[in-house]
């Protein structure tokens, strides 16, 4: 299987909307087909920014999210590392994924450096699709 660090933005989208890549992915995890790593802050943003009133989600499909995490997710403690970031707040996310050399799969490449394990949704959607991993 494929291991990946699944960004923020991509859970979000992916609990918005059936249709779309980020939705291809939350239900790849769901069904077993990608090994999902997180640590506990990443579990903390998605925690914090799934509540928000802004996006009206079911709070059922928040708690089915984290059943799953809990029952199928990878925890990492990761070392913080000291490479440049435009936004701190993302390190988590690549520190995680440089831990376990995971995929690092989100909407805001150019907030990472460039790595070709830092990828957008459409293109790991693409890399699982070529695998047979879908």
């Amino acid at each position: 299987m494929i291991n990946a660090v699944l960004d923020t933005n991509v859970i979000v989208s992916g609990l918005l909307s059936a249709h779309g890549n980020p939705a291809t992915i939350v239900n790849a995890f769901k069904e077993r087909h990608i090994n999902l790593f997180y640590s506990v802050e990443i579990v903390s943003e998605y925690r914090d920014v799934l509540s928000r009133d802004k996006f009206g989600l079911n709070i059922e499909d928040i708690n089915d999210l984290f059943d799953e995490i809990k029952k199928a997710g990878f925890p990492v403690i990761p070392c913080k590392s000291s490479i440049s970031l435009t936004d701190e707040d993302d390190r988590i996310f690549y520190d995680t994924a440089k831990a376990v050399d995971a995929y690092l799969v989100t909407g805001n490449t150019k907030h990472f450096p460039n790595d070709p394990r830092i990828v957008t949704p459409a293109d790991f959607v693409a890399l699982i699709q070529s695998t047979n991993h879908l």
